[in-house]
This record gives structure tokens, sequence and C-alpha cells, in this order.
């Protein structure tokens, strides 16, 4: 059994009773930072054994984690969050599934889901694009284009490249609202709301970890067909959300009448 245990994105009180149980009934947890880890490990009084698992893991490491999943259960963490939300668990986790051997989430945090229900910024559509691109035109194709799918987007980004992706979001999108959230949990969390403009002046020397979540472009009224609010409010029941909830959504995340999406919406029950 393999078990992906979320841990803490910075506040050491943000782990889940059943993360911590299951990392004390495991034989072995792989690490991304084993330091990092056994102070976790060492706070709860765990003394689980470590060994480490990261982006220099060569095949052999790989393969002994297979073989000994074979008969035994371990548990893979990363350096803070979820494993396998861009990090190194990856390759893990499908040797794992190739080999038919169960993988089971335990649940934790992770900075993705935390941004994106801080920002303020529409969430019933996202989409998460990782870290964004180093070089320019790279990442404003990536952005130029996931923009156009009219969705909010998030999106990590390193310090020293963050003040070069606020200018390509503000030469793409000028306008476009932006959540900017730094050392999310921790002591010097902070989460900046406003343009990609205002942002670069807000943080001029950006220092920290950061999330970046970026709203949908205004639509226009040429964009907004009675088919497209029909499809919007189909993806939501099919997802279990109330007729009157999808109807609330579309209307505010669409910025159109209430009266027309609840008359798009009973037509589609007419049907």
């Amino acid at each position: 059994m393999l078990y992906l245990v979320g841990t803490p994105i910075g506040n050491m009180e943000d782990i889940t009773l059943r993360a911590l149980r299951i990392l004390r009934e495991v034989p072995l947890i792989a690490a991304e930072d084993t330091r990092k880890t056994r102070r976790l490990l060492d706070r709860h009084g765990i003394n689980t054994r470590l060994t480490g698992f990261h982006d220099h893991s060569g095949h052999a490491r790989l393969t002994r984690l297979v073989e000994y999943m074979k008969t035994q259960d371990l548990a893979l963490v990363s350096e803070a969050g979820m494993p396998n939300i861009s990090d190194p668990g990856h390759d893990l986790v499908a040797s794992a599934i190739q080999n038919a051997i169960p993988v089971l989430p335990v649940p934790g945090p992770t900075a993705l889901a935390s941004a994106l229900a801080a920002s303020g910024l529409p969430t019933s559509q996202f989409t998460f694009i990782g870290f964004l691109p180093r070089k320019t035109s790279e990442r404003r194709n990536l952005l130029a284009s996931t923009l156009a799918e009219g969705r909010t987007i998030v999106a990590y980004e390193a310090p020293h490249r963050l003040l070069a992706a606020l200018k390509d979001i503000d030469a793409i999108a000028p306008g476009a609202q932006v959540a900017l959230c730094r050392e999310l949990t921790k002591l010097h969390e902070e989460i900046f709301r406003g343009t990609a403009s205002e942002a670069s002046t807000h943080f001029p020397n950006p220092r920290g970890e950061f999330t970046l979540v970026i709203g949908p472009l205004p639509r226009t009224d040429a964009d907004i067909t009675d088919d497209k609010l029909a499809a919007a409010l189909a993806e939501l029941e099919l997802q279990g959300v109330s007729g009157r909830e999808a109807v609330n959504r579309v209307t505010r995340d669409w910025s159109v009448r209430r009266n027309r999406v609840y008359r798009v919406w009973v037509q589609g029950k007419e049907v």
C-alpha cells in the first residue's frame, strides 16, 4: 500500500489526526526532505524510519521502493502539502499503479486550494498550471492561451521571477484581477488582491513562496450565448450542485442577469 500523506505547508498545526496515525503505523516514510519531515515527526513523537525520495533520486531508488511496497506499506510525503502536486512523487505513484499496488490519499493542505479559496476570485472553474515557464515567450504563450479559456488560473512562481510574470500578465490582460498569496499559513503570511501592475508595486522585492491566482477575463456580450450558459449550468449540476446554486454561480461568474440564467435553466429542464 502507498499512502499519499498531506503535511503542513507552513503552520505545523495543519495536519490531520489520520495523517499522524498513518505516519506512526507505516514501517517506512519516503520523504522529499528528510530533515524537514523529521522535525514534523519529532514534534508529534513519531519514530518511523525515513528514506529520501526527491528530484534527484535515481531509477534504482524508485525500483527498490516499488519492490518494498509489494510486501510493506509505505507513506509518501512531500516537502510541504500534498504529494504528487507539482512534486517529484509522480514517478513513484505511477510505478505503484503499474505494479497493482493500492494508492490511497490521506488529504491535507495544499497551497493551490488554500490560495484559490482565499483569493476572492471565481472558483467554480479553474485551471492549475503548476510553476510558470522560465522563458518569457513560453510563459506569455501559456498565460495567453489559458486566459483565453475563461477560467481562473492558479500557478506557483519563484520570488526572483515573480515581477517578470506580473509584467507579462499586465501586458496580456491589463486590468485582470489577481491574488498573490505569500508564505501561506506561515508567520509572514500575506494575501494581496488587485491588478498585476498594483501587485508589482506592492511587492517591489518579492521574498518567500508565492501562489498566484489570476481571475478570468471579463466576457463580452458576444461571448455569452444561451448555449454557453446552459453548458455551464449542466456542468455544475453534474458535479452535484443544486439547480438554485448553479444558477447563482453562473450569474456571478458570467456577470449576467439572474433572470436570464434562470430562464436558460428552466428551458433545459423542459427538454
